[in-house]
């Protein structure tokens, strides 16, 4: 799919309708016998964006996604100074529900990871109930140790799910990801964050308009501030610097190529 540069990573400028459509063709096409395994779905966003300028190895595991989409608003305003812009934020949340109805629709499958038990299996129900002919493959809770990532990701194979979804948290669940796909041979896996706490009503989101205006982390920060207040107040920040240097140093390089 076709991708514009934001903080150095290679972004889908597809929307929310072709995303979905992408991942209903190739979970439906199935393993082709060639070991074209699964497809690899990273987000970026401003904690992303910030976290990979400290961390290297988080930085590492993003540049191994198949495909990164923009969860950020603030990004898809930012890749129209690339000269390529993004159609549409891509929130994570959205894509659950965008995902959902079309796996419910095409006798597809999810698989649940992540989040405590008690919100793991709230978000089942949840989907059990808004999606009831949707097939749960399985679910997990994200709760377990490093050493133990063997025989969860053994779990997750024999379920045979065709869209994994991993919330973990960052960096956990892109590392989590990155083994799991070595393992399977088709499907999509999706990291989501805290994305399983919103439909089970733990946090909430901002009202639409504040989406529309990229100002969702205020109303986040304002809702839940010893949770939140620090990470947005040194992140958004740093992760706009990372990105508006980026954008500088890519016109930069075109301009040189132009002469």
């Amino acid at each position: 799919m076709e991708t514009t540069r934001i903080a150095g990573f290679p972004v889908v400028t597809a929307g929310r309708q072709a995303l979905t459509d992408r991942m209903a063709a190739d979970c439906k096409r199935g393993p082709d016998g060639a070991g074209r395994g699964s497809v690899l779905v990273f987000d970026i966003n401003g904690h992303g964006i910030s976290m990979a300028g400290t961390n290297r190895a988080y930085r590492d595991a993003l540049h191994q996604a198949d495909m990164i989409h923009a969860d950020g608003g603030v990004w898809v305003a930012m890749s129209r100074l690339t000269g390529t812009p993004i159609e549409e934020r891509s929130a994570t949340t959205d894509m659950m529900t965008d995902f959902a109805a079309r796996c419910e629709r095409d006798g597809l499958s999810f698989y649940i990871l992540g989040g405590t038990e008690e919100v793991n299996q709230a978000f089942c129900a949840f989907l059990k109930r808004e999606y009831p002919r949707l097939r749960i493959a399985g679910s997990r809770n994200g709760y377990f140790k490093a050493e133990q990532d063997a025989e969860v990701i053994e779990q997750i194979a024999a379920a045979k799910a065709d869209v994994i979804w991993v919330g973990m948290g960052k960096p956990r669940e892109q590392q989590f990801s990155i083994a799991l796909r070595r393992r399977l041979d088709h499907g999509w896996i999706v990291t989501c964050g805290g994305c399983y706490n919103y439909f089970v009503g733990e946090y909430t989101r901002a009202p639409q308009w504040m989406q529309s205006a990229n100002l969702e982390w205020l109303h986040r920060m304002a809702t839940e501030p010893r949770k939140f207040a620090w990470r947005y107040i040194t992140t958004n920040p740093h992760s706009l610097a990372l990105g508006l240097w980026d954008v500088l140093k890519l016109k930069a390089s075109r301009s040189t190529k132009a002469r």
